[in-house]
């Protein structure tokens, strides 16, 4: 009886362990989003109120490459958050230097150079001016960042193509105009 009382009393222990945490990081989720003052380009959903751990933001530039697309992306916190950084991902497949096909982001601070004093509103800004200067000194699509090194105006016409829903290189892009 004393081991099934002390395990259960562990299971307990760890419950309330991750039940904090969760919390922790919907405190801190919450602070994040009471600071924000998103600009006309960008808007927020939560598709459940009540989850302020799993949200879309969709980002709608006005100048550079990518003016007047849309484009919608994933955010997912962990109960760690903010010791680990918000999980990103674009929903569309788009010709960028930093944002591979599979919408996975090159943006330093969601990964190496994450750190807890950052915020949600970091994030956003960082991916903003990812469609206003994209680095391809950074890239995860090479073919991308090598077409931006070579020549900006035949980048910038792969990218207008691509945005209406055109194929380059045999791949198929979603049309986010």
């Amino acid at each position: 009886m004393i081991k099934i009382s002390s395990l259960r009393k562990q299971k307990h222990e760890n419950a309330d362990k991750k039940k904090s945490a969760v919390s922790a990081a919907q405190i801190r989720v919450q602070k994040d989003l009471d600071e924000l003052d998103l600009p006309k380009t960008m808007s927020m959903h939560h598709p459940d109120p009540n989850d302020l751990l799993h949200f879309t933001v969709t980002i709608t530039p006005d100048e550079g490459f990518y003016t007047g697309a849309s484009f919608t992306f994933t955010f997912d916190i962990n109960a760690n958050y903010p010791h680990d950084p918000p999980k990103v991902l674009c929903t569309h497949k788009i010709y960028h230097p930093n944002i591979d096909v599979d919408g996975k982001i090159c943006l330093n601070i969601l990964r190496e150079d994450w750190k807890p004093v950052l915020n949600l509103n970091a994030v956003l800004v960082g991916l903003q001016y990812l469609f206003l200067e994209p680095n391809a000194d950074d890239p995860l699509n090479k073919a991308a960042a090598a077409s931006l090194r070579a020549n900006r105006q035949t980048f910038a016409q792969i990218v207008a193509r691509t945005l209406r829903g055109g194929s380059h290189d045999g791949i198929q892009y979603d049309k986010v105009m």
